[in-house]
């Protein structure tokens, strides 16, 4: 069945924000978090399209600001995620440094939201130092590094009435099951992120309301 433009109108409208992990490096389009986040909504008879997607593997909190500006994108959205950080940790950046920055990528998923925070929700940041990739990391050093930085999103998000959904437990208990990870040892398969749209599902269903 062909949609029609009034048709592909009335859906809800996703955008997704973020780095590797949004974009899904090293694994198909279709196993994408938020991809298949839209998936189970439907499922779940919300009428809402497949996300737009702002994403790059590599980029901070800053780089992916930059590119949202970069992009021209004008458009309203009824749901906006963001999981973004893990790069700011990677390259040693402070923590003030990411506080400021993700707090203003905040306003600008608010932004994008038409205005209303409760349409927006947040992903911590996963822990990488359980992935195949860090196996002679110090994995005690990143776990630290990736609890702070989780700590001032949630805490940020908590100041702007976003709900902050935590997946790192979920990243932390893959460790030891490579079909948990991509075939590049450090990003997620699509059966781990299956688990962080699942934990998603109810806020997404819930933010929709707002």
């Amino acid at each position: 069945m062909v949609s029609t433009p009034n048709a592909a109108k009335s859906k809800l409208q996703f955008l997704s924000l973020g780095d590797s992990y949004t974009i899904g490096e090293s694994v198909s389009e279709y196993e994408r978090w938020s991809v298949q986040l839209a998936e189970m909504l439907r499922n779940d008879s919300v009428n809402i399209a497949d996300p737009d997607i702002i994403a790059r593997t590599g980029w901070t909190t800053a780089e992916l600001q930059d590119a949202i500006k970069a992009s021209g994108n004008q458009k309203t959205y009824g749901l906006v995620s963001l999981l973004i950080g893990v790069n700011n940790q990677y390259r040693g950046q402070s923590p003030d440094r990411y506080q400021a920055e993700f707090r203003a990528l905040l306003q600008t998923a608010t932004q994008f939201a038409g205005g209303k925070a409760g349409r927006v929700f947040v992903l911590s940041i996963p822990d990488w130092g359980t992935s195949p990739f860090a196996r002679n990391q110090d994995k005690g050093r990143i776990t630290a590094e990736i609890n702070q930085f989780n700590a001032i999103a949630q805490d940020e998000c908590q100041k702007a009435g976003i709900t902050f959904v935590d997946i790192t437990p979920l990243t932390r208990q893959a460790a030891g099951d490579n079909t948990q990870f991509a075939s590049d040892g450090l990003h997620y398969s699509g059966r781990q992120m299956r688990l962080w749209a699942e934990k998603a599902l109810p806020i997404a269903k819930e933010r929709l309301k707002q």
